[in-house]
């Protein structure tokens, strides 16, 4: 098993090396990062996060947390869709562990899992997590999703829409949440289903533009699904597990963090090398960096970073099935921090380092792009996140 000081080192040669080089142009044309992913692939990351017994690198939470931040110190739209793609393994392998089955729930997600797994090791198989919905009530976790899920034999006929849909176009499958639509009664959240639907499938079709401020690189289209048939084999959860997991795993919606981490860390250091003049297409070393003003400046930001790297690394610690009140609270204490601290720190980096620093030959002004996205992102945005906090703080579970 490799050593995380070694995983990290590949992320961060895979990241200097490949990914940063071609960063500007993907952003540029608004295109996946489809070589990046074959370097993934290449280094066995596509596997990091599925357990050796299933031939991956059997990364945890914690440590995949840290890898993933050092990728989006490189690439943010690479780190960001990777997450999706790890996500996935993650809530099907070391989440599901956790949750409580009976034997033949859990017989039959071993026999699924396993069959998804190979895929991945073996096929080099992309899995997306599109999440959001026209109604973002349901990506928050306050209404049912409208994409629905009938039962028929062998599997599941899938109905509905998803935008935001990163990876569309470019995933091999795409772990869709939907209502197990029933017979009778209202659609309820604890009825969500977790499958893997094939983008090669009859009635699944992408529309939409994808022109967009920042993290233009997650080529994030709208799905259509249209009778969808998804196979029993392709249920990445058992039914009800998903709800379970949202309730009792909340760590499970933080893995978004590790991307702006990494974009507030590369923001700090392109300013540093700014002023030093070690940037290329930038000035020279000159009076800059001896500025009172700037060095408090970057004093702010030094602040900032680390305030928000001390967050990140103690809640990504805390991670497990039925935290801690603290524990809880801590993580969307954490997610509202990095998502807002990242753009706080790239308009200091902004405006400390001057006019130059706007041009799009130099590559702060993507970073600042793709840091005020963060803050759009669903179940946990920085309003929900702190709405969670105010309430969650003064009321206990079950009192009005």
């Amino acid at each position: 098993m490799a050593t995380q000081e070694e995983l990290l080192a590949t992320a961060q040669r895979l990241g200097r090396e490949k990914f940063l080089p071609r960063a500007a142009a993907y952003d540029r044309e608004a295109r996946f990062p489809t070589e990046n992913y074959a370097d993934l692939h290449e280094a066995g990351f596509l596997g990091l996060v599925i357990p050796e017994r299933y031939g991956g690198l059997g990364v945890e939470y914690g440590r995949y947390m840290e890898i993933s931040a050092e990728l989006g110190r490189w690439c943010g739209a690479t780190a960001l869709t990777f997450n999706m793609h790890c996500a996935t393994m993650l809530w099907s392998s070391q989440m599901a562990d956790d949750l409580e089955m009976t034997p033949e729930q859990r017989e039959n997600h071993e026999q699924r899992r396993t069959g998804i797994y190979k895929k991945v090791i073996e096929d080099g198989a992309i899995f997306a997590q599109p999440f959001s919905e026209p109604n973002s009530a349901a990506a928050a976790g306050k209404a049912p999703f409208g994409t629905t899920a009938k039962k028929v034999d062998g599997g599941w006929m899938v109905n509905g829409r998803k935008h935001f849909a990163s990876l569309a176009g470019s995933a091999n499958y795409y772990g869709v949440l939907c209502t197990e639509a029933k017979e009778s009664g209202d659609a309820d959240v604890r009825d969500t289903i977790y499958l893997a639907i094939d983008g090669t499938a009859d009635g699944f079709k992408i529309t939409g533009e994808w022109d967009v401020l920042g993290m233009r690189a997650t080529t994030s289209n709208n799905l259509e699904l249209t009778d969808v048939f998804v196979p029993d084999e392709h249920q990445l959860m058992p039914r009800g597990k998903y709800y379970e997991a949202a309730l009792n795993w909340p760590h499970m919606f933080m893995s978004l963090c590790p991307t702006y981490m990494g974009i507030a860390q590369a923001a700090f250091d392109f300013t540093c090398q700014y002023l030093r003049g070690e940037i290329e297409g930038g000035p020279p070393a000159g009076s800059a960096r001896h500025s009172p003003a700037k060095q408090l400046a970057v004093a702010e930001m030094r602040i900032k970073l680390e305030q928000a790297r001390a967050l990140f690394q103690r809640a990504a610690s805390e991670a497990a099935m039925s935290p801690t009140k603290d524990e809880r609270l801590r993580a969307y204490a954490t997610q509202y921090t990095v998502m807002e601290f990242s753009n706080d720190i790239c308009r200091l980096a902004l405006r400390t380092c001057g006019g130059r620093a706007i041009f799009k030959t130099l590559r702060l002004e993507q970073l600042y792009r793709d840091s005020r996205c963060g803050s759009l992102m669903l179940p946990w945005t920085p309003e929900i996140c702190m709405e969670r906090l105010g309430r969650e703080s003064l009321f206990e579970p079950g009192e009005k």
